[in-house]
């Protein structure tokens, strides 16, 4: 149940939001004189749009099936990946309890990045005044007892969205999971050449094998150190360096972050996006590429998509993976754990 401030003073100056409906799901949008965020409350508490007014860019990516209702999907058939890719409109999703392919763990069976990206999240408004605004969402999985409360705010004249969070467990045995953010970025904002700027001791460890059809870009094996890492086809890869339109598709891992941080920047114009959040919750950040390569099932060749999503846990295996090779986060009995996490438009060096 979405529950909001009612008979709220309206308010067309400094920070507000709006409460409003999108392909009939309950969403909110944080706006200041910068930013525009909408939130979907009614799905996922996804982050369908991060617009930077000045420049009308909107930094994440929008697919182009748009937003479609979780509940008025169809006709398909049902497995664990499409329950993600057929509601999945772009934008930036929560990923808990399961990263990547559909995993059981421990009894529980879970879709493509399963579950919270698919649930609808309860949410109230905490701060509305015209220096702050702040709305805090909820939600529960229902395979696993975990709760996750996220709290958004903007604040006036800050081109920056800033979000709390704290993950409980919510059983008396201790638990495994996989805990993202899937940052995706695109069209408008997105094209070949666009720089990845990551802080020092960054290393490389490529997925075990090709991700679609048509090969891969880096060389199995490693770890490598960022950027410049040995290509499958021989040579080098920048991987600090957006590919060309066609390339491969591709996901990698970083690991070893000195601290949580990094800006995707269009070198002609000086925009860009930098994302900062707890290193030590979220140790490792995947970096998926598809360039249009993929010509089939879900992408037929429409997407040209990046993503840069910190994570605890990899490869994009699943949960069972994870908690195999020790990368899971580990949540002991009825315990909490914190995260901080912000993004924030750059214009050059600002």
């Amino acid at each position: 149940m979405t529950t909001y401030r009612r008979h709220r003073p309206s308010r067309n100056w400094g920070a507000r939001i709006h409460e409003i409906t999108w392909a009939g799901l309950d969403a909110l949008v944080l706006e200041n004189e910068l930013l525009r965020v909408t939130v979907l409350a009614g799905k996922g508490g996804d982050i369908a749009e991060f617009c930077f007014k000045p420049r009308d860019m909107d930094f994440v990516w929008l697919s182009p099936d748009g937003l479609r209702n979780p509940r008025d999907l169809a006709g398909g058939a049902a497995d664990g990946t499409a329950a993600f890719l057929d509601s999945y409109e772009g934008g930036w999703q929560e990923v808990l309890p399961n990263g990547g392919a559909p995993s059981t763990y421990r009894g529980a069976a879970f879709a493509q990045h399963g579950e919270v990206a698919g649930l609808p999240w309860d949410a109230g408004i905490v701060a509305d005044g015209a220096g702050e605004v702040a709305v805090r969402l909820t939600v529960r999985a229902r395979r696993m007892p975990l709760r996750l409360v996220k709290t958004l705010r903007l604040r006036s004249g800050a081109a920056e969205l800033i979000i709390e969070e704290e993950l409980s467990n919510e059983s008396d045995v201790p638990l495994e999971v996989m805990w993202g953010h899937h940052i995706v970025f695109g069209a408008p904002f997105l094209r070949p050449g666009h720089l990845i700027r990551l802080p020092g001791g960054a290393r490389v460890v490529p997925h075990e094998t090709a991700i679609a059809p048509g090969g891969r870009r880096v060389l199995a094996g490693g770890p490598h150190e960022w950027p410049h890492v040995p290509a499958d086809a021989g040579g080098v890869v920048d991987l600090g360096v957006a590919p060309d339109h066609g390339a491969p598709s591709e996901i990698v891992y970083l690991t070893g972050l000195d601290e949580g941080r990094y800006e995707v920047v269009d070198p002609r114009s000086g925009l860009g996006m930098r994302v900062r959040w707890d290193v030590s919750v979220l140790p490792h950040l995947w970096l998926w590429q598809e360039a249009g390569a993929t010509t089939g099932h879900p992408w037929w060749g429409r997407a040209y998509v990046m993503g840069l999503e910190p994570f605890a846990g990899y490869p994009t295996d699943g949960l069972a993976a994870a908690a195999g090779n020790g990368t899971a986060l580990r949540l002991e009995p009825r315990s909490t754990r914190s995260l901080r996490l912000s993004a924030g438009v750059m214009e050059g060096d600002t």
